[in-house]
Formats: C-alpha cells, sequence, structure tokens
C-alpha cells in the first residue's frame, strides 16, 4: 500500500502516518525528517539544503527530489510506503509520476491556521530525537529532556514567523466536474487568496481535526 499524506505543517501527518505505519507495517517517509537527518549527516545533499533551511527558505524542488527518490529504493520501501509532505509543488508531483510510483490513495488532513500555530509555537525538541509540546505533551522537568536531560529547543523551523510564513500558499477549492476547458480557465482566473481552511484537493480524503 502506497499512500499519500498532505497537509500544513503541523496539522499532524507524522502522528496519523505513525498509526498507519503501526497498523500496515509500511514506510514512513517524511521529507522534513530526511532533510535533517541530511543536514544532521552531512552528506552533500544536507549541506546544500543547510544553506536554504538556516536562511528560512524553503529547500529547491530537486533536492527534496533527490531525496525522496533515494529513500524510495530502500528496501523497506519496497513493501509500501507512506509519504508525508511529498509532493508539494507540481514539479515534484511530476518527478514522482516519472519515478513510475504507483500512489494508492491521497489523503489530506485539514487543521485551522489558528490550531496550527499553537500546535508548533508549543513543540519542543531535543537533539537526542525526543520531541514534547508545552501543553500537549511536557517534559517531566520544563526545558530540560525526559530522556537525558540536556535543554529542549524551538525547531527553527517551528518559529512563529516561519509557521506564518510557511502557510502563505494557499489551496484552491475548484471542481473537476466540469469541461476540460472551464477547469483549465478556472486555475487562470481564481484568486490565489482562498482560505486554507476552506480548501479541497481533488482526489483526496479530507480529515477534519
Amino acid at each position: 500500500m502506497n499512500l499519500v499524506l498532505l497537509g500544513a505543517p503541523g496539522a499532524g501527518k507524522g502522528t496519523v502516518a505513525q498509526e498507519l505505519v503501526a497498523e500496515f507495517g509500511v514506510a514512513h517517509i517524511s521529507t522534513g525528517d530526511l532533510l535533517r537527518a541530511a543536514v544532521k549527516g552531512g552528506t552533500e545533499l544536507g549541506i546544500q539544503a543547510k544553506k536554504y533551511m538556516d536562511a528560512g527558505e524553503l529547500v529547491p524542488d530537486q533536492l527534496v527530489i533527490d531525496l525522496v527518490k533515494e529513500r524510495l529504493a530502500a528496501d523497506d520501501a519496497q513493501q509500501g510506503f507512506i509519504l508525508d509532505g511529498f509532493p508539494r509543488t507540481i514539479a515534484q508531483a511530476e518527478a514522482l509520476e516519472s519515478m513510475g510510483v504507483h500512489i494508492d490513495a491521497v489523503l489530506s488532513i485539514e487543521v485551522s491556521d489558528e490550531k496550527i500555530i499553537r500546535r508548533m509555537s508549543g513543540r519542543r525538541v531535543c537533539e537526542c530525537g525526543m520531541s514534547y509540546h508545552t501543553e500537549y505533551l511536557p517534559p517531566k522537568e520544563e526545558g530540560k529532556c525526559d530522556k537525558c536531560g540536556k535543554p529542549l529547543v524551538i525547531r527553527n523551523d517551528d518559529a512563529n514567523f516561519l509557521v506564518a510564513h510557511a502557510l502563505l500558499p494557499r489551496f484552491i477549492r475548484l471542481s473537476a466536474a466540469r469541461s476540460l476547458g472551464r477547469v483549465s480557465t478556472s486555475l487562470i482566473t481564481t484568486p490565489r487568496s482562498t482560505s486554507l481552511s476552506n480548501a479541497a484537493r481533488c482526489t483526496s480524503v479530507s480529515f477534519v481535526s
């Protein structure tokens, strides 16, 4: 079973993915995890990605595509996988299609902007890999990791400014039950200011949180 999970940062893709992995025994492939691992490991792709991540910019499509392609070739992904946050762009979707990867379903997780900012602003991480939340999953001692005792920090990409920045690209609700000409016209003329909370993706199953 091959799935794609879509949703804004902080929507809960990772949590849903963990439940699906436990149920179906497939590989969880998160672009965020891949990027952080590449940066930590000092790989060539990681060094290139770090420049963009440190600047709070989006990592270029090709770098993300190369990381995902490499991960999909791993043994554990041959029995099925969950793509968490990929593809995010048309270029990434086209690259996935060109790889000949079969996707069984696309799941879209819908959460309001306010909830996402609340979730991400409270997240804390430790260099040992443990994650916490000041409200939902606080450590036993404030500011310290339960596992190793080291100080907890806010991930750079969880800072409020970056959270808000990440929400800027908006999805637009379009009906595909029309002629190709009318759909194409809508794609060109529909304003991009449509609220994310009203978004919908064609050929996807929406989870309302």
